[in-house]
């Protein structure tokens, strides 16, 4: 699934531009489905700005693509609907209508209809969330077909796929599915025919750091085919990841190490850096890979003791990572600020613990998190880990972690490539928060039995870039020039 997220550090291939606006995602879309052979794309509603008339633009401009590769049944475009409990419901309603618009017009141009029939909530929470959204889409469809005189009969094929944003919402997803299906076949009167269950991978990191994000998916995915075997619903996990460590570490570098310590999902996202900061034959080789290899691969079940562990090391080192994040919030924002955009986005709620009341800071969203940290040479994937790990040792946890967390080693191995300790030693003179940060690198370091820093002579270029980031940042300079280089070495925007 081809995604708008904004994190390519490079321009795209295919037009020369780093940002990519409303009317380029037109062509982004045909592109992704003609030429890397991606078979979905999500035109994201949440928080940005979107072309309404996707479809109609889509089959008026590539009439003989899409002749020939049904939308809908051959490639499939996913709308990631706004969540009503975080933003107004009048971009939910223009959605909806460019849903039904989109089937009249597939109809009458003797297209497959309906083009679009799954749409994505983000931040689902409970079940009652995902049967508003579908008995609602129903009342639009009843009072469309009132006001506008449809001929055509029956309802307008419709599914719902929950996006799973948090730690707890991911280890308590079974409840939620389990009351949908419960739910629909109430309401509905049967249950749903498939679920595809969404695992966020940034989001939960952002929140509870790297480790909890990782084994939280574990659990969702033991859950969600613990509820599909006691309903009858098969699922098709999907799973939103980015380039480097801290979001995921899906890249096409990566590909078949992340393809497996994600086994058992059946979609994963291919975000912008992914396919636009590798060389093209590379991503297009990987999307193949998985096209090929994640449908073969199984989840590796959880026992009751290892879901123990795995509550009780997200508590450990989630409260290490919350309280480290919460003390260097300024600092984050500050950089964050200087971020440069790559899509047109709206002014967003965002997903943050601390601006919910677990604390008094609000933080940018992963990506620009992400890029912050990164770009003074602070990797996130550290803040709470090494001392969690230390914890991890004592208490008999790691096992556990060692077993389901399969790129452990080397995913802290390739986030220490790009750590700066001369930056983070300066850092913790002021702000007590990087000495803890400093305790985190020392303890991984304990662990892994290795010193992280540089390797190659581009990490060497980035730790010279990175330097030049935090003394400019002191002199109040301006330093994008350096963040766009650093960037473009380590293949991410965040």
């Amino acid at each position: 699934m081809a995604t708008q997220h904004p994190d390519n550090a490079s321009a795209a291939y295919w037009n020369g531009k780093k940002f990519i606006n409303t009317l380029d995602e037109i062509e982004e879309c045909y592109r992704m489905f003609d030429e890397l052979k991606c078979t979905e794309y999500m035109w994201d509603w949440e928080g940005k700005f979107v072309d309404e008339a996707v479809v109609e633009k889509l089959f008026q401009k590539y009439h003989p693509f899409f002749k020939r590769h049904k939308l809908g049944k051959d490639v499939f475009l996913t709308f990631r609907i706004p969540n009503t409990d975080e933003e107004s419901g009048f971009r939910l309603a223009r959605a909806f209508m460019g849903i039904l618009t989109a089937d009249d017009l597939a109809h009458e141009i003797g297209f497959h209809a309906p083009p679009i029939f799954e749409v994505i909530l983000p931040m689902t929470k409970t079940a009652h969330q995902l049967i508003r959204v579908k008995k609602t889409f129903h009342e639009v469809e009843h009072f469309k077909r009132q006001a506008f005189k449809t001929k055509r009969k029956g309802e307008h094929e419709f599914h719902v796929i929950p996006l799973f944003e948090g730690v707890d919402d991911l280890c308590g997803a079974d409840k939620v599915l389990s009351e949908y299906i419960e739910g629909c076949k109430t309401e509905f009167g049967k249950k749903p025919p498939y679920l595809r269950p969404f695992i966020a991978r940034s989001d939960p990191a952002l929140n509870a750091g790297l480790i909890p994000a990782v084994l939280s998916n574990k659990v969702a995915l033991q859950k969600f085919y613990e509820v599909g075997k006691k309903y009858g619903v098969p699922m098709y996990p999907i799973i939103g990841p980015g380039c480097l460590p801290f979001r995921g570490g899906v890249n096409p570098e990566t590909i078949k190490e992340t393809i497996a310590e994600y086994s058992g999902v059946r979609t994963i996202t291919i975000q912008s850096g992914f396919r636009y900061d590798y060389p093209l034959p590379d991503v297009k080789k990987a999307i193949q890979y998985i096209e090929k290899t994640l449908p073969t691969l199984a989840f590796t079940p959880l026992n009751k003791k290892e879901i123990s562990d795995i509550h009780k090391i997200n508590d450990i080192f989630g409260n290490y990572y919350k309280k480290s994040v919460e003390r260097a919030a300024n600092l984050i924002n500050q950089v964050a600020g200087k971020i440069p955009g790559r899509r047109e986005r709206m002014l967003h709620i965002g997903l943050f613990g601390y601006s919910r009341g677990v604390g008094k800071v609000s933080l940018p969203r992963a990506i620009g998190f992400t890029s912050a940290l990164y770009s003074i040479g602070v990797p996130p994937e550290f803040i709470g880990s090494g001392r969690g790990i230390r914890d991890a040792m004592r208490n008999g946890t790691l096992k556990t972690i060692e077993k389901h967390y399969l790129n452990l080693r080397k995913d802290f191995i390739h986030a220490g490539k790009y750590l700066n300790k001369e930056n983070l030693s300066e850092l913790a003179k002021h702000n007590s928060v990087f000495k803890d940060i400093e305790t985190d690198v020392q303890e991984m370091e304990n662990y892994l039995g290795v010193e992280l820093g540089p390797i190659k002579t581009k990490h060497y270029i980035y730790r010279n870039l990175v330097s030049s980031i935090y003394l400019r940042l002191k002199e109040k300079e301006d330093f994008s020039d350096e963040l766009e280089k650093a960037a473009g070495i380590r293949k991410s925007l965040g």
